[in-house]
């Protein structure tokens, strides 16, 4: 996948999307709060890997906006405060080649 803006807007409006369903769930369950919810392990890998992509897109494009520079940021500072919830891997599912994601995914 080549790493360009609208890839980066798409995976920013996954993770919005996905943190207000986790949210309305939440809220469905009962009440119960967000550090409770077992999803904010995904949603802490996600963000994870949307972090790590903005990144590169800002090493990759000269003329970026400032707008995205400022959700990347956003993103990462986000990102600071769950980075202890990630799946602990040996290598960051960013850095992987397909061949290791499909082996340590058993696919």
């Amino acid at each position: 996948m080549a790493i360009n803006v609208q890839q980066f807007i798409k995976l920013a409006n996954y993770y919005n999307q996905t943190a207000m369903t986790m949210s309305a769930i939440c809220v469905q369950k009962g009440g119960i709060a967000m550090e409770n919810y077992v999803g904010r392990f995904y949603a802490a890998d996600v963000l994870e890997y949307i972090v790590e992509y903005g990144r590169r897109l800002i090493a990759a494009e000269k003329n970026l906006s400032p707008e995205i520079v400022g959700l990347v940021n956003r993103f990462a500072a986000q990102f600071e405060r769950v980075r202890d919830l990630t799946t602990p891997t040996q290598k960051p599912i960013h850095e992987m080649t397909l061949a290791e994601f499909e082996k340590i995914m058993n696919i």
